[in-house]
């Protein structure tokens, strides 16, 4: 049941940021649809196992991690920067399932999965925001500009 409600509550979230977000929330709402799609497409062939190492969620993890990092570092947005330390934690139970292989199933799958359920109220919040600002008639870059030619802040040397 727990499942089926986050799934609910994604979709929502993931639907809601591809129709009116702006390009960091469509990204974020690829990434969260990818690895729904990755976590399906694993179950498929292998059970859930909580026991000892999941190498298949670590690759999921590892792939969020670093996809969500690259948002922040691009987007021109504080919450990726959250939803990247989001995406970050799950990686410490992987660490945590390496270090003690005793560390009891029930705390493993619970560090895995806790924090994706903060993962859809922000993404909801950040397209609201964003539609938020649209309405005001503020003009918000949705990415980060490294050439200093083309940022007009920068000054060119």
């Amino acid at each position: 049941m727990r499942i089926a409600l986050f799934l609910g509550f994604l979709a929502v979230a993931i639907s809601y940021a591809a129709w009116r977000g702006g390009g960091p929330e469509r990204v974020m709402a690829v990434i969260a649809a990818t690895m729904v799609g990755l976590d399906q497409l694993l179950h498929a062939f292998v059970p859930p196992n909580f026991l000892s190492l999941d190498s298949g969620h670590l690759a999921i993890d590892l792939f969020g991690a670093a996809a969500t990092i690259i948002l922040a570092l691009f987007a021109h947005r504080f919450w990726p920067m959250c939803v990247a330390a989001l995406h970050i934690t799950p990686l410490l139970a992987h660490t945590s399932r390496i270090i003690d292989v005793h560390l009891h199933p029930a705390a493993y799958l619970t560090m895995q999965v806790a924090t994706s359920w903060l993962v859809p109220a922000i993404l909801i919040l950040a397209t609201w925001r964003h539609r938020r600002r649209l309405a005001r008639g503020d003009s918000e870059p949705s990415w980060q500009i490294s050439s200093p030619s083309s940022n007009p802040t920068i000054a060119p040397r």
